[in-house]
């Protein structure tokens, strides 16, 4: 598999994520939203970065199932419940997405929401791998 970052020509590169992502072969795994909660689906924090973590490890192991990495992801979309505590972790946020995704950056979306299904979850993540 070749996944080649799409950056429109003139355009200022993005920080943290890719504008797009083509990939020319392989099988396509979508991981339905994953929250901050475990296997046995308890959550062991109300604070946006433990879950931001779990959730992440979450997506990953699903991928994991389908023989999947993390640089196989192609798209995340994040959804939030609590912008102001996701703007204040941000640095926080950063260090354990380059410990587990280290410098891939898919093509992301972020998009805040009034409530999430699962109390206390703060953040859902949903992700797309393009597995070779």
């Amino acid at each position: 598999m070749t996944a080649t970052t799409l950056l429109p020509e003139g355009w200022a590169p993005p920080i943290g994520y890719s504008n797009g992502i083509a990939v020319d072969r392989g099988r396509i795994v979508f991981v339905a939203g994953q929250v901050g909660w475990d296997a046995q689906q308890k959550f062991h924090s109300e604070q946006i970065a433990p879950q931001f973590e779990q959730a992440l490890r979450n997506v990953l192991a699903v991928l994991a199932e389908a023989g999947g990495k993390p640089e196989h992801i192609c798209r995340i979309t994040a959804f939030c419940c609590d912008k102001p505590a996701y703007l204040a972790a941000r640095k926080e946020l950063g260090a354990i997405w380059r410990r587990l995704m280290g410098k891939h950056f898919p093509a992301m979306s972020m998009i805040f929401v009034s409530d999430l299904l699962d109390n206390p979850g703060k953040i859902e993540l949903e992700a797309t791998a393009v597995v070779p």
